[in-house]
Formats: C-alpha cells, sequence, structure tokens
C-alpha cells in the first residue's frame, strides 16, 4: 500500500499562480479573437448536426468574451513518468460576454454572462535540449467543467429551457470531445515535434465495485405520485448508473430494498487519478424514475482510503441518511504478456490490457491537393477508429498531413486469446487508397512491446503510427 500511496501523493503540494494570471491577463485581447474565431468554426457545425428543428439554423453573429480574463488559482506541479511535467489547476471564469446568435424562424439569443469553472491538467512534454525546452503543451480538463449560461434577448425567459440545455449541452460537448481527459487539447511549441514522444498514456485500470447502499428512502415527485408516497410506504427498487471519465456504466435493480446490496465490478480505463466517480442510485419506476440521491468521489480519494469508502447520498443538494459503499482497486499498465493470463482477466468485462495506437501523419499521399482529404482509419477486430480529415489550407501540406491522434483500445480475454492484427487504412474522403495489416505478435514482440515506425500502404505512400501493448498488474 505504501507504494500506492507514494505514487497518488508525488506532488509539492498547492503553489499560487499568480504569474499565470498576469499573462492571461497581459493576452487577453488575443484570446479574445483567437477564442472567438475557434468557437465559431467549430460551434455552428455542431448547431446543425446537433440542434432540433429550427435552432439547427443558429449561427453567430457576435462573439465577444469580454475584458475580464479567466484566472487560475491552486496549481499543483508533478513529474510524469513519460519524460514531463504536469501542472493541475483550478480554472475559473466569470466573463461578461457579449454573443449574439441568430437563425431562420429562430428569433435573436444573446448571451451576456458566462461562468466555466472546471480543474485543469497542462502537460509540458517531451523535455528537449533546445529552446524553448518543452516540445508541446497539451490541456484538459481532468473532470468536465460546469458552466452557466446567461440569456438576453428573446431567449432570456427561455433560461434553464430548451435554448439553455441545448446549447450548453453543445458547448461541452465541444469541450470534452477536445479537452476533456483522455482527450487533450495539442499546441505545439516546437513545429517540429514528434507526437509519438508527446502522447502521455493512460495511468491504468480502475476496478470499480458498487457493494451496497443503506436506509435509502424515495424522494417521489410531486403530484399524485407524492401525494400516494406519504399513504402507502414506497419500498425502492434501487439501481446505480456510474460515470467515470467517458464511460457510462448501470448495475442491475435490487427490488424492494431499502438496503441493496450490489457487489457488481466494472473496469474503467484511468487516465488521472483525479478523474471523479459519480454514482447516481435511482428507484426504478414505471411512471418515471426517481432520484434517490448522488455519491461522489475520485479515483485518488478512494484509493487512499485502503479502496473502500462509504459516501452520503446527497438529493438536491443536501444530504441524506443513505449511504453507498464503493470498493476499488488500481492495476497499472506493464509491458508484460504474462499480465494477460491473470487468474481475474478470464471474468466477463474484465479488462487485462490496453493496445494503445497513435497516428502521427501520412506521407506522400497521391492526388491533387485541392481536392484530397485524407484520413486514417485503425481497425482491431470488431473496433474502428478514425482520425479527423484533413483538407488544403494555408501552412499546412495536405499531401503529408499530421494527425497525431490517439486511439485506445481495451483488451479482454478472449482478445488476449485471439490477437487479432492491426489494420491502416488510409481513405481519401470515402475512398481507399491503400492498408497494411499489423500483426499483433510483432508489436509483443517489439522492445517494450512499443512498435513505431512508417508503414508502407502502398504506391510509395506511408503512415507513422505507433502501436503500444500493455497488460495489467495489481497495485497494493
Amino acid at each position: 500500500m505504501s507504494s500506492l500511496v507514494d505514487h497518488l501523493t508525488a506532488s509539492g503540494g498547492s503553489e499560487s499562480i499568480g504569474f499565470l494570471n498576469d499573462i492571461v491577463a497581459q493576452l487577453w485581447p488575443n484570446i479574445n479573437v483567437a477564442g472567438s474565431d475557434m468557437t465559431k468554426k467549430i460551434a455552428e457545425p455542431m448547431f446543425a448536426e446537433m440542434l432540433p428543428g429550427p435552432l439547427a439554423s443558429l449561427k453567430f453573429v457576435k462573439i465577444d468574451l469580454g475584458k475580464k480574463p479567466m484566472t487560475f488559482h491552486n496549481v499543483d506541479v508533478h513529474k510524469t513518468e513519460h519524460e514531463g511535467i504536469k501542472l493541475d489547476m483550478d480554472l475559473d471564469w466569470d466573463g461578461e460576454c457579449d454573443i449574439e446568435l441568430d437563425g431562420k424562424m429562430v428569433p435573436k439569443v444573446g448571451v451576456e454572462h458566462v461562468k466555466l469553472q472546471g480543474r485543469l491538467s497542462v502537460l509540458l512534454c517531451p523535455l528537449t535540449n533546445v529552446i524553448p525546452l518543452v516540445g508541446a503543451a497539451q490541456v484538459a480538463f481532468i473532470n468536465p467543467p460546469s458552466l452557466k449560461l446567461d440569456f438576453t434577448d428573446a431567449a432570456n425567459i427561455a433560461d434553464c429551457s430548451i435554448i439553455d440545455k441545448c446549447v450548453r449541452k453543445i458547448m461541452l460537448s465541444i469541450i470534452s470531445s477536445m479537452a476533456v481527459i483522455p482527450n487533450r487539447f495539442l499546441v505545439k511549441l516546437d513545429a517540429a515535434n514528434d507526437y509519438l514522444k508527446t502522447f502521455q498514456y493512460d495511468e491504468g485500470v480502475l476496478r470499480l465495485t458498487v457493494e451496497k447502499a443503506s436506509k435509502v428512502v424515495v424522494s417521489k415527485k410531486g403530484g399524485a405520485g407524492g401525494f400516494l408516497s406519504k399513504i402507502i410506504k414506497d419500498t425502492p427498487d434501487c439501481y446505480c448508473k456510474v460515470d467515470f471519465g467517458p464511460e457510462e456504466w448501470k448495475t442491475s435493480t435490487k427490488k424492494n430494498e431499502t438496503d441493496p446490496e450490489w457487489n457488481e465490478t466494472k473496469d474503467f480505463l484511468l487516465s488521472d487519478h483525479d478523474q471523479a466517480i459519480f454514482v447516481d442510485v435511482q428507484d426504478d419506476d414505471l411512471a418515471g424514475d426517481d432520484d434517490i440521491g448522488i455519491a461522489t468521489t475520485t479515483a485518488k480519494k478512494i484509493l487512499l482510503a485502503g479502496g473502500t469508502e462509504e459516501l452520503t447520498l446527497v438529493h438536491n443538494g443536501s444530504n441524506t441518511s443513505a449511504k453507498l459503499t464503493l470498493n476499488a482497486q488500481l492495476h497499472k499498465f506493464v509491458p508484460d504478456i504474462a499480465s494477460f493470463t491473470a487468474d481475474d482477466a478470464a471474468t466477463e468485462g474484465r479488462i487485462c490490457g490496453l493496445a494503445t495506437v497513435l497516428v502521427a501523419g501520412a506521407f506522400d499521399v497521391k492526388g491533387d491537393r485541392s481536392e484530397l482529404t485524407p484520413s486514417v482509419k485503425i481497425t482491431w477486430g470488431d473496433k474502428t477508429f478514425s482520425t479527423a480529415k484533413k483538407s488544403d489550407c494555408p501552412g499546412t501540406d495536405v499531401t503529408n498531413p499530421s494527425f497525431d491522434s490517439a486511439f485506445r483500445f481495451p483488451i479482454d480475454s478472449e482478445a488476449a486469446g485471439t490477437q487479432p492484427p492491426f489494420n491502416i487504412t488510409l481513405l481519401d474522403g470515402g475512398d481507399k487508397v491503400g492498408s497494411v495489416e499489423v500483426p499483433f505478435a510483432d508489436v509483443l514482440a517489439a522492445p517494450e512491446m512499443v512498435l513505431a515506425d512508417k508503414f508502407d500502404i502502398g504506391d510509395g505512400t506511408t503512415v507513422r503510427a505507433s502501436f503500444c501493448v500493455r497488460g495489467t498488474e495489481l497495485i497494493e
């Protein structure tokens, strides 16, 4: 246990970060312009895809993030295991903005106030021996941030209604897809930076068990249901919804239990020890499930508590008498083939390893550069991931595009046994340009079980990629 504690508490403690706030304040006019431009380019296509009905036509007429800059505090500095420095810090922005959206058959929508809060992780890596000493910075929220919007114009009467929910959902989706762990927003400080040396691999597997709850009481919704619940004692049918990182999981339902016991386990990929665990306990009801309470902790807290925590359920912001017991284990990723055959690996749903594929870029892509839209697809077994499509634009070379993308393939006992090959496919739009197969055995045989190379997909075109395979080992 001491080694785990040392690993989780390896920090010099929180420090002030006034110098960064001074820098951000000086750069805020430039950040305002760059952030506004990025928001418009990214959000408008998502409006068209995700918003219902006429709201899909919304476009930004004006974006001004205001004069009040973001502030940072409570910074914690760590050295990573992969030749880098990790800075964790709280972000707080209480911005007085001037944002206007308009669309067809939609009244003008304005946003005058944005409140954004969350804890950021900034990775500085790889470290180099030449100026600027750091190859790249990667920025991400450790957990999804909180976002509040105050509307003006026709939307001010609809705060917390469909407009608020839809716009906020899209903005949070953008943030999550770009900069909530495991996704990180990459900023190259050195133009020649190598993504294969920049990427920070996952910490391991958090094996989480929802053990039991006690003294569960149902708080019914208003109306007839609420009135009847006062007359007829309602014994809940409890289940738990668990959110950890980008993954969601639901336990089975325990019928007519005020002290339900589940003892159900789920493996989650762990990217940061401060990732939050959210457990929403609900009463399964035909008329609509009722909230019983929410429990929250972090991977770090439960592991430092010896792997077991009894958490108080919170309902509508107030503590209840109900308790929820969680257990957790940390299984660290290791370059060891034998770890695939661990006794518990055969249990259904267990993660006994992880294959991580990094796609840095393609070289000598053939075709008319004004029409090329190359992307790379990675397939392993029945799972497929694709990079974003690239196109010809100033400052880039579409015939030698950079993708700088990472894809994770959890390994269960079946995949560890069959060991299917990896497949790299280069696409131009929806058309296949070429492909190459990378045997799983070649990755296992590579030094430290990492195979990095330029892979020939035909006609002189290559894709630079890295394949890393890891098993798991329980950390005690």
